[in-house]
């Protein structure tokens, strides 16, 4: 398939998974409920078709179209920035300590806006304790210096999610956690999704409009000094603008593992390795397929698995399978 494709082929995910679920729907349906809700400004009482699309899978398909291009596109960064290709948007922490936050608000009974908030801005702080740590070990390079230090950091807030988790009410508070830790769109609203789709776009424009400057990043950082490019600050750049979309993410829907790693490298095969090309191919099949995974978890089983679990049951194989095809054949 083109590459020219993929947003027709986004486009259809997220339409057709208006239609599918435990509550089916047709198109007649779908007309009728929007031109009601929209057109006739919603005036008479809502009916269980309005519920369904507009108060019940809009939002989460929105959540899954957002969260799953903000993560893809940040695990494509991460992944040029540290010229890794086993990066993701774990690498510094970031998930870890977003978690943290989440789980300390949760431990002490705060309202969910509260527990969103507690994941946005403890990821922020640990990326900046992440930076920190990593200018003070001059004496390594930059970025195994970041790597490093993110996954020193990373455990430590793991440790401190697993305190929190023995600490807790385990009849009050550890079935949030637990569920929450395994990542879901069923809870999200459209109030919940109002205040993090700015940041998420903060996030994502400057890694859109300067994506020419991350295939200089590739190269080393001499040869992009001489290319014109301010790499310090570049970098900085991205990597700020990946941690506001993960710990945006992370806030509304808990923890979605192997997005960031997996979808990369999938619109990798397909695109190449341009990052002028790469970023929209991510955004795309990252909105597509987190999307797609939602519309299955919500479809095929009796009970809602968390998304968390069918991602890395499909991200797992896919990347074993990836790495044992691909690498060095001399």
């Amino acid at each position: 398939m083109p590459a020219t494709l993929l947003p027709a082929l986004c486009v259809l995910i997220v339409f057709g998974a208006f239609f599918v679920g435990q509550f089916p729907l047709g198109l007649d349906d779908f007309l009728t409920s929007a031109r009601h809700w929209f057109l006739e400004g919603g005036q008479a009482a809502p009916t269980a078709v309005d519920k369904v699309l507009w108060q019940i899978r809009l939002p989460r398909i929105l959540a899954g179209v957002f969260v799953g291009a903000s993560l893809s596109v940040a695990g494509a960064a991460y992944q040029g920035m540290f010229r890794n290709p086993l990066v993701s948007p774990d690498i510094l922490g970031i998930t870890a300590g977003a978690g943290l936050g989440a789980m300390l608000a949760i431990y002490l009974g705060q309202p969910v806006i509260v527990i969103q908030l507690a994941a946005f801005c403890s990821g922020l702080l640990t990326v900046g304790l992440v930076c920190l740590v990593s200018q003070a070990a001059r004496f390594h390079s930059p970025t195994l210096a970041l790597v490093l230090s993110g996954i020193a950091i990373g455990a430590l807030c793991g440790a401190g999610i697993s305190l929190a988790k023995i600490l807790a009410d385990p009849y009050r508070d550890l079935p949030s956690m637990t569920f929450w830790m395994l990542g879901a769109l069923n809870s999200v609203t459209l109030d919940d999704l109002l205040p993090t789709l700015p940041v998420m776009l903060a996030g994502m424009l400057p890694l859109a409009l300067l994506r020419w400057r991350m295939n200089l990043l590739s190269l080393d950082d001499e040869e992009a000094q001489a290319l014109g490019v301010n790499v310090r600050r570049t970098r900085l750049l991205f990597i700020l603008s990946a941690t506001l979309m993960t710990s945006a993410s992370v806030a509304i829907t808990g923890i979605i593992g192997w997005v960031g790693l997996v979808i990369p490298h999938i619109a990798r095969l397909w695109v190449g390795p341009d990052f002028r090309r790469l970023l929209p191919a991510s955004l795309c099949l990252g909105a597509g397929f987190l999307v797609l995974t939602d519309t299955v978890a919500r479809t095929l089983f009796p009970i809602e698995v968390p998304l968390g679990i069918i991602t890395a049951c499909i991200g797992a194989p896919f990347f074993l399978g990836l790495l044992i095809r691909t690498g060095d054949r001399r």
